[in-house]
Order: structure tokens, then sequence, then C-alpha cells
């Protein structure tokens, strides 16, 4: 859910023109020059490449256009992405195949207020926000068993849930928890301003947000040490931690606990957020290449200081900077030394299953209960105890498809470790279950504590952003 937030954090000081215009555009200028064209930038012909068109990706192909178009840099820039879309993770998928319908996002479905680059994007382009904020649907937690506990409501039964989570949590852990929150938001938004620390380092950057507090210990073990009840941390956070990034509160680091946690007033564009990055894309003045998968990055034979880009196809070009804006999982091979092994780091393996159903929410038999939320999240608290493993991540409705003649039907989406065979989708669905699409990817690293981060900068014009990641 808000795997988005890495957009705002690359190429950090060039982004800042967008929100305060041109008053900057001497430091623009600098970090234009220096950090990724070198020394030279004024020199005529200057190419770079950038390898994946998803968030990064565009905008880096943005922002290199704002460069050229504010500061009368001549560069030009090329666009190479290995699938048939613009978007990367943000993509939607249409019920049954039919664009009679509204589109459904099958990955990053969601930003917040917080994400001031998406929000700014999205005014910019004109495009329509949907405001998720006044949902009043009940949220369920579940076990694998039952459910521990609801959240959220209309006004009689919020109030009625929440008496339910003092009951069982205290008020201190979710008080303490909303200070955790907001102190880590007042320091990302110093990302905004014109204080904005500089650094080199992804180190540097969170050293200097006082992120590596966050960094360095499981979720589990920070809020154990902030004072929050562990019960609290593996219930409640938990279920926020395996719906946006699909791991457990042992396992994560505090800071995707604490962004987790951080989804008040959330947005998503109307059709899908990745036309803000085809915005991107279509504004930058960049040539893409799309389904050009790029096999490998290595040293110009001609010049060192140039790079040679080479593709599936067999072609090859050369570059003066080179920004790979993919994940390390992707097919692009780099020469040594710069084809560390030992950075790389694992990526959640996500299934998610998009149903239509005329249920109107899950199944009574199959949640024991007689009526189920059409929000469902899940902690593995149960499974520590010896109880099954939940059998999903996470559970939710979405969409209301209406056709004339034709029954009332609902999107829901599910996300999980697993596939989720007919079978069960049919016994959680009272068999009502029409149109069926799956969809497995590795959607986000696993975000395990860590001394140490991957590079940003790998040589003078060789830039692997995803390493905010």
């Amino acid at each position: 859910m808000i795997s988005l937030i890495v957009l705002v954090v690359y190429c950090l000081r060039v982004c800042q023109a967008f929100e305060l215009g041109s008053e900057i555009q001497a430091i623009n200028q600098e970090a234009l020059s220096d950090s990724l064209l070198g020394k030279n930038a004024s020199d005529s012909g200057r190419t770079v490449a950038i390898i994946g068109a998803g968030a990064a990706g565009s905008s880096a192909a943005f922002w290199i256009g704002k460069g050229r178009e504010r500061l009368g840099v001549d560069v030009t820039a090329d666009i190479y992405e290995a699938e048939g879309y613009i978007g990367g993770r943000s993509t939607v998928v249409y019920p049954y195949n039919s664009t009679q319908y509204v589109p459904v996002e099958l990955g990053a479905s969601i930003f917040v207020d917080v994400n001031k680059n998406m929000m700014r994007a999205a005014r910019e382009f004109n495009l329509s926000l949907l405001h998720f904020e006044d949902n009043a649907e009940v949220n369920g937690v579940w076990d694998g068993e039952k459910f521990i506990v609801f959240l959220g409501g209309s006004r009689l039964s919020n109030w009625w849930n929440l008496l339910q989570v003092i009951r069982r949590y205290g008020w201190r852990s979710p008080k303490r928890t909303i200070d955790i929150v907001n102190g880590m938001i007042k320091s990302f938004l110093t990302l905004y301003t014109r204080d904005t620390p500089r650094w080199r380092t992804v180190a540097e950057a969170s050293s200097r947000l006082n992120f590596t507090q966050f960094t360095e210990d499981t979720l589990s073990r920070y809020m154990e040490g902030k004072g929050v009840d562990r019960l609290w941390t593996h219930e409640v956070i938990e279920a926020a931690t395996r719906v946006n990034y699909g791991q457990n509160a042992d396992e994560i680091n505090g800071l995707g606990g604490a962004v987790s946690m951080a989804a008040d007033d959330a947005s998503g564009v109307e059709g899908g957020n990745y036309q803000i990055f085809e915005n991107f894309v279509n504004r930058s003045g960049a040539t893409i290449f799309l389904n050009t998968p790029i096999t490998s990055v290595k040293r110009s034979s001609s010049s060192l200081a140039q790079w040679e880009v080479s593709t599936a196809a067999g072609d090859a070009k050369t570059y003066d900077a080179v920004i790979i804006a993919t994940p390390q999982t992707s097919s692009v091979r780099l020469s040594q030394p710069y084809n560390d092994t030992k950075s790389k780091r694992k990526f959640v393996h996500l299934h998610v299953t998009l149903i239509a159903t005329t249920a109107e929410r899950p199944s009574a038999t199959f949640f024991n209960t007689p009526k189920p939320p059409k929000w469902i999240l899940t902690t593995r608290e149960n499974a520590r105890n010896g109880g099954p493993e939940p059998e999903f991540n996470s559970l939710t409705y979405h969409e209301t498809l209406v056709v004339e003649g034709k029954p009332t039907e609902y999107v829901v989406k599910i996300f999980s470790k697993e596939r989720i065979s007919d079978e069960w989708l049919n016994k959680a669905f009272d068999g009502q279950v029409g149109w069926v699409y799956r969809k497995e990817w590795d959607a986000y690293p696993y975000l395990l504590p860590r001394p140490d981060y991957s590079p940003v900068v790998l040589d003078q014009g060789l830039y692997h952003v995803n390493a905010f990641e």
C-alpha cells in the first residue's frame, strides 16, 4: 500500500523544484550536473539511459526533462522497459478482461498526503483522485481460526470496536504508536523543504533523518524498547505490515512497521496510479522502448567515461550515464566490480488473487461469524503459539460491478504467500465466484534489520536508485 513512498526520495534535490518552483535552480543545476552527468554536463549531446519505467525510472526521466527545460542542460534520455507498459508494480487489470468495468489495481493501490510529489503530480496532470479516508467498513483481524479484534466502522460500531481495542491492549500502546509514527512522518517531511539534509548515500540519509533507529532492529524489538505492548505489535501493527509488505513483526524492521501505520488520508488516482508515471514519461521528452529487456551494463570498450547498455535482442548503445531503476531481481547483469551478490536482497514473492463475486461479504460459515467484515487483515500470533498459519495476508472488497441485466458483483483482492486455489475461493465465498485473475510477482524487498545499505552511486555515471527500497 505504501510502497510508492520511495518515489519521493529519488532525485531528492531535483524533486524540490516540483515543490518549490524555480527559486532553487542553482541547487538543481549542481545536483543534475555533478551527481548525474559529471562535471562536464554543459558539453553538448550528453546521454542518459534509464532502465525501468516504474515510479523511479519514469520520475527520473521527468526530472531530467525539467533540468533540460529550466536550466538549458543539453541532455537526452532513453528509457528501456522490459514489460509492455509504463508503471512497474503500479498496473491495473479489467474484470472479465472487459473495459465496460472499472479497472482494478494489481499493485501499489494508494499513496498518502505526505507523498507530496505524488499528490502534486496528480494535480499538475489533472488526474482525479479517489479518497479513502471516509471508508466506514469494519476491519477484522483474523488469526487463522477466529477474528481477534475489529477496527473502525461507522460511528456506533467504531466506538464499540474502540472500546474492545482498549480493553484488549490498553490505551498506552496505541498512543505510543501514534507518537512514533508522527515522529517518523515529521522527519520524512523534511525531504520536501529547503533545509533537506545533504547526503550521498542511503546510510547518510537514514542517519540524518533519524531513521537508523528504526532500521537496525525488528519492528517487534523496536516497539518493545519503546514500551509498546507485544500483543498490540504482533496483532494490530503486524496486520498492517502483512498487507503492506507481506512481512511479520518479528521479521520486518521498525521503519517498515512505522510506514505501514502511516496510511491516513489515503488516495488513489481514478483509473489507476500508473497514469502518474505515464505522464512523467510522456512529459519528459525521453524516448521510451517498451518490451525491451536490458541484459547487461558495462564500461564501454571505446571510452571509460561511457557505459554500454545491451538489450536482449542483441543491440547495444553507449551512454554518458545509466540509471538502473529496477529491483535487483531483474535480468540486468552488471560487470564486475558492480555485480556484488552480497548486496542483493531477497524479495517477497507475492500472490495476488482478484475475483468477482455476487457474495456481498465473505462466507459466514467459512469464517465462523454471522457477519464477516469486508476488510480482513491477518496476524501470525496464533501460529506462533501452535495454531494454524493464516492462509492469506489480506482479503478486501473493492469495486462494485454494475451492469444492466446482470446481478451486482464485487471485486475482491487477496494477497497471499501461496497460490489460492479455486476450491478455497468457493468455500470462502459460498460458491459465488465468477471471474478469477491471478498474478505472481516479487512485490517488495524483505525489509530486514541491517547495519549497511546497498549503494545508490555505483560509479561515476552509474546509479542504482532502487537501492532506496
